[in-house]
Order: C-alpha cells, then structure tokens, then sequence
C-alpha cells in the first residue's frame, strides 16, 4: 500500500499549457493565443523547454479576469481530465524539473534524432506531457529509464537542468530585433577628364576621392591632335 502511494507522488504533474491548450481553454484559434503572447496580453511563458514556451495554469487563468475572456466549467474540466495526476502550482519554483527532446538527448548524450527514434519506437519511457504537439518528461521519468535499460547519464547536465536551465526560446516568425540599417554611402563623384595641364586639379581630384574610400581607376587617352 506504501509502495503504491508513492508511486501515486511520483506520478504527479502541474497543469501546464502551450499555445494550443490554451486555445483550447478559451475557445480560441491558436493563432489568437499567439496574438495575445505578442500584443503582451498573455504574460511571458513560465517555463522554455525545448525551445518551446509552456505556462502555469495560473497564469493562463489571469487572462480571463478582465472578462474579456471567458474559460467555462467545462472547458477547464476537459483540461485538467486531459493530464492525469494534475495539480495546480502557483510558482515555477514548485515546479518538478521538467524536459523534452532536446533536454533528454543532452542528459543522455545523444543528439535529439536518436531520441525522437526512441521515441517512435518505443525504447524510452512513455512522455508525462504531449503539450501542443511536443513530448515533455519528469527528468526523474527519464532517469528512472535509463537505469532500467543501463544507459548512462551527463550528471553535469543533470545537475545544470537542476538549477532551471532550460535554454532559449526558438525563433518563430518575425526577427524580434530588426536587422542593423546599412550605413548610408557617399554618393560617387563624377568621372572628370584631366589634361597634361591640369596636373594640380588632378591631384586635389584623385586625393578627395581617395579621402571619401573610393578607389580610381586612370585610363590615359590620347589627345585628339
């Protein structure tokens, strides 16, 4: 009974949401929930995991406050049925640590093809979280199976995901910092023809082009007799 109880713990997880879970909660189309992350009405994402953002259940329900926005009973029950063992956490800091791919394959020393592989073929543990399309994985989930199937671990990465580490976020769509202006150039002086007498206006020619960067080119010509 003890030993059925505290795997009933282990199994615990936070609601999390991603983009399409919290279209779903209210209703919406994915891209409005995206829409809302933009114009700053959605809060920053609590958690980057994989390059991909997710958000506490608190703080998804905030948006729903202003009553603007409306998460019904159902709705909100279709959720929570949807991720067994879910509890609400208010503060990331509650949070169990939490991977997917990317972070799997470092911990195991692979690149993330030869976890997705696994994956597809059954040779790693089942993911806690399928959240808008992307596994997610207690890390004591994957740590657990890799004794089972003796493989082992980077203690390093362990110990760095255990501090919060989790990277960046991926790039979507538009650059969130416009590329850098060309500066401006100065516009080509105009190509002049010097004779054997003006050897000194050439000379305050060729000097001014050179002071502006420009390189000359001299082609001689003959004189028409």
């Amino acid at each position: 009974m003890i030993e059925k109880v505290l795997r009933m713990v282990a199994v615990r997880k936070p609601y999390l949401l991603g983009h399409t879970e919290i279209a779903a909660l209210y209703g919406v189309e994915r891209q409005t929930s995206q829409k809302w992350r933009a114009e700053g009405t959605l809060a920053e994402p609590d958690l980057v995991i994989s390059g991909n953002p997710y958000w506490l259940l608190s703080t998804v329900l905030h948006l729903g406050h202003d009553g603007a926005r409306e998460v019904t009973e159902q709705r909100l029950a279709e959720y929570e049925a949807s991720i067994p063992g879910g509890y609400r956490a208010d503060l990331v800091e509650q949070l169990p640590v939490i991977v997917g791919i990317m972070e799997a394959a470092k911990i195991l020393g692979r690149d993330k093809q030869t976890i997705s592989r696994w994956r597809h073929r059954e040779q790693i543990a089942a993911s806690d979280f399928e959240l808008s399309g992307s596994p997610l994985w207690l890390i004591d989930t994957i740590l657990t199976d890799a004794t089972a199937r003796g493989r082992a671990v980077v203690q390093a990465e362990v110990e760095h995901l255990g501090t919060g580490a989790r990277g960046s976020q991926k790039p979507r769509g538009r650059r969130s910092v416009p590329p850098a202006a060309h500066p401006r150039q100065t516009p080509l002086p105009a190509a002049r023809t010097f004779t054997s007498d003006q050897g000194d206006e050439a000379a305050s020619f060729l000097a001014a082009a050179l002071a502006q960067g420009h390189s000359v080119v001299i082609r001689p010509k003959r004189q028409k007799s």
